[in-house]
Order: C-alpha cells, then structure tokens, then sequence
C-alpha cells in the first residue's frame, strides 16, 4: 500500500464528507467497546493487574529481542520451517516472490494480516503471477472493492450492508440482497474453491513463541485455519516484535487480546501452529515458509518510542478514539489508523511523510486507558509533534501560534484579562451557552460541533472566591 499519510488533511475533508462512513464505523466499534467493557467487568482477577503484567512481559522481551528471536528461529527450523529475514518492505516483497515461484504456486488463498498490508504482499505476488484471494470475509469485501482496510480487525467497517450488497452484485455477479447470512453465503460458497485449489496459504501471527517455534493465530472466521492447513505450502509473514519468549505467556496475553478487541473471552479460533506436516497427520503444510520483517523496527526499538513495540494490534485504541470515528481509518493515509497508528506510521515511514499524523489526536487519553498493554500513547504523540517541529515539519505559522499560546498560559494577569474579555463577548454574540461558528480559518472548529461558550466569571476568579469554602467546611 503506497503511503498517502502527507495527504491527511484532504483525507479528512473527503471523510468528513461521507455521511454514511460515521455511521458504519459507529455501528461495529460502539459494539465491540460495550463488550469490551462488560469483559473487563466479569474479568476472573485483576484487569488492571493483568495489563501490568503483560506490559512487563513485552518490554522485557523488547529488551532481549535478539536472543529470543534467535531461540524462535532454532526451534521453528529444528520443526522443519524455514526462516527468512527481510530488513525492508521491498527485501520481504523479493522473498515472498521467490517463494512462490520456487515452490510452483499461481493461486495463494490468504488470512488477515497487516505485516503483509505494510510491504505490499498482494500487488508483489499478483505482479509475479500469483493470483491472491482474501480469505477473511472483511478483507475479501474490500479486495473486491480495491480498498486497504480501515480498521486493525474489522477492515471493512467502513461499509454498510448495502453498500456490500452492491459490491457483490457489481462485481460476482449475484442477486442483489441486503440479508446478512446470503452475503456471507456467497462469500462462503466463492471462497471455498478457491481454498481447495490453492497451491499456498499466505499468514500474519498474532504472536511468535521462541520457546517452540510456534506461530499463534486468532481469528473468528476459520478462513486462517482453512489457509493454514490445506494448501501444500503455508507462508507467515510477521514483524519481528511478535516474539513471547514462553507457551506459558501465550494465555495471558490471549486473554487480554480478545478482550480488548472484540469484548470475548476468547475468540471463535485460537490456532497453534509449529512445524511442517509429520508423518500420520491428517492435514498441515508440507513446506511452511516463515518470513520475519524488521522494517525499521530494529530502529524503533533503540530509541525513546521502543514502547510502541509491545502493540498487539487489539483495536482498542480506534475503538474509543474520537478522531478515528469521526475520518474512519482510510484518512490516515497508510496501513495502520488510530491512535496506535498516528505513532506507528510516522516511525516506520518518517516525518516527512507523515508529520500530521500526530496531530489526529484530542490528547483526551482514552486509547491509553483501553491499551491491554499500557502503551502511553498521548505520551508519544507528543513526543513526535516535538520531533515533528524540531524537524522542521510545522509552518512558521503554526510555530508562532504555539509561542503565543504559551506566552498567554505563562502569564496569569493576561489570562484573566483575556478570560474577561472572552466572556463579555460570548454573552453578546452566542445564544444559548454555545459558540456555533468561529470565522475565518477558525470555522473548522465549528463546521462539525459547538463549543461551549466561555463563562461571564472565569473559572480561576470563581476557584478564588471559594478558595476555603470546602463541603466539610461549611
């Protein structure tokens, strides 16, 4: 997927335009919170323990990730897979391609992975020849579509119902129908052949264990299973962060992944994979090919943002986050959206290409309280809009409102003054306690939402005169 982060501020426009998008993505997010929320409530233990715990878990894996990524390799080739390091997208492209030349392979049948979204797995194999169906049914909604995914787990819930009723009439040819199970029977009955004649079954993991080489896959459909055991040659494509060390840690970090995600104590397919087919089973890959991406993840995790690693790609963040319901993921111009993204894309593609990133961002702290993984990500959003000015990435104009701003906030007196004023003129020019529009360039604050209009006395005049007046001082 070619990226488009620089595009970010005609993204919006376009997504702000579109009256159904906030209304799709509403519809699946809202659900998965309110599950989430109910999953953390009947939690057996401690929640907040739990995501202590994990965070612990991967920062020390973070810190050791050399030597546990050489402990999965030794045990996943002892079991038969062949290992492959790609240091960029377009070494893992190269790879992919000559694995699937190697092995004879013109149809590969594939599960939902964002690594293979980030080196731009689909358009390498399909300029090889290789002919590639996406297995998972949002993912084959939006293949048909010619779209990236707009969500980390739920990639088509930019679309209503008929929007994909449309899609399937227009582009396979069957009866126009707006009845959820016929659209997922006709996926289902399409999608089959293809995973009974397909030479390769294409993967991401959701984690990597080092103590077996084994890859774990979770998943609701069981498209990932389907991909992963029939074709004669199975491939995972997995950024090297993905690593636990033990089978032991799996199970925690199982738990507060589906929880995260979907609000389920666990997910419909929870796969663990380790090795080729042995002698006397009864399904499995004869060859599996297991491709470890770095793509500046080694970078990542020398620096001061090392902590964005431990994402397990849960969606919690774009769930809650009010920037992501609003623009939908596509606005964010590349793979990953949200919160988790608006951190992610710039380190992976720079500043340059996606300095605005950062800014797609009320600061409200909502994705850090839902992170399973105690990521602080306000924290590093902040950090990369420093990066982003110090890197010269902000407008003289930007950098000279700011300079104001903390001019005013520094000074108390011009504050209040400045309080005051607004105050006066709010009553005299807005009705009803609410500013319905600013002008001028000012106007985007208002184009989508009113603003509380400023009070006739100034918070910090009203805190003066109850300094003292306490409710068990009265």
């Amino acid at each position: 997927m070619e990226p488009r982060c620089h595009d970010f501020s005609r993204n919006v426009e376009r997504a702000l335009a579109n009256r159904n998008l906030q209304a799709a993505i509403s519809r699946t997010t809202g659900r998965f919170l309110e599950h989430r929320n109910a999953a953390v409530r009947s939690f057996p233990g401690d929640f907040e323990a739990a995501r202590e715990a994990a965070s612990r878990l991967k920062l020390a894996t973070l810190r050791d990730l050399d030597i546990h990524l050489a402990r999965f390799i030794d045990e996943a080739e002892r079991r038969g897979a062949a290992v492959h390091i790609a240091r960029d997208s377009a070494e893992a492209r190269d790879i992919s391609v000559r694995i699937a030349r190697e092995e004879g392979i013109g149809l590969a049948v594939k599960s939902k992975s964002m690594a293979t979204e980030e080196i731009g797995l689909n358009e390498a194999l399909e300029a090889a020849g290789v002919e590639v169906v996406e297995s998972d049914l949002g993912e084959y909604i939006i293949q048909l579509a010619g779209e990236p995914p707009s969500h980390l787990i739920a990639p088509a819930v930019h679309k209503t119902r008929e929007e994909v009723a449309r899609l399937f009439a227009d582009k396979l040819g069957e009866p126009y129908t707006e009845e959820i199970p016929e659209l997922v029977a006709i996926a289902r009955r399409r999608l089959r052949e293809k995973f009974l004649s397909a030479g390769m079954g294409i993967s991401g993991a959701n984690f990597l264990i080092a103590e077996t080489g084994s890859i774990a896959i979770v998943s609701n459909e069981a498209n990932a299973r389907m991909a992963t055991t029939l074709p004669r040659v199975h491939m995972v494509v997995a950024s090297i962060e993905k690593v636990i060390p033990l089978m032991s840690d799996l199970p925690p970090m199982l738990r507060l992944l589906t929880r995260s995600a979907t609000g389920q104590p666990i997910s419909s397919y929870v796969s663990v994979l380790t090795g080729v087919r042995r002698p006397g089973d009864v399904e499995g890959p004869s060859k599996l090919h297991i491709l470890l991406v770095d793509n500046g993840r080694s970078a990542i995790l020398k620096g001061k943002y090392r902590e964005m690693l431990k994402c397990i790609r849960c969606g919690a963040c774009l769930n809650i986050c009010p920037v992501y319901q609003t623009i939908g993921g596509h606005a964010y111009g590349w793979v990953y959206p949200g919160p988790m993204g608006s951190v992610l894309s710039p380190l992976l593609l720079g500043l340059r290409e996606a300095s605005a990133l950062p800014d797609a961002s009320s600061l409200c702290g909502a994705c850090a309280d839902v992170c399973p993984v105690k990521i602080p990500l306000p924290d590093l959003l902040l950090e990369l809009r420093a990066d982003a000015r110090a890197q010269g990435h902000r407008t003289p104009a930007e950098v000279l409102g700011m300079k104001g701003f903390a001019a005013i906030m520094g000074r108390a007196g011009i504050l209040e003054a400045l309080e005051r004023i607004g105050g006066v003129f709010s009553q005299l020019l807005f009705k009803d306690g609410k500013i319905p529009w600013l002008p001028f360039r000012l106007s985007g604050w208002t184009d989508r939402r009113d603003f509380p209009a400023p009070a006739v006395r100034p918070f910090r005049k009203v805190w003066k005169s109850k300094r003292g007046v306490l409710p068990w001082n009265r």
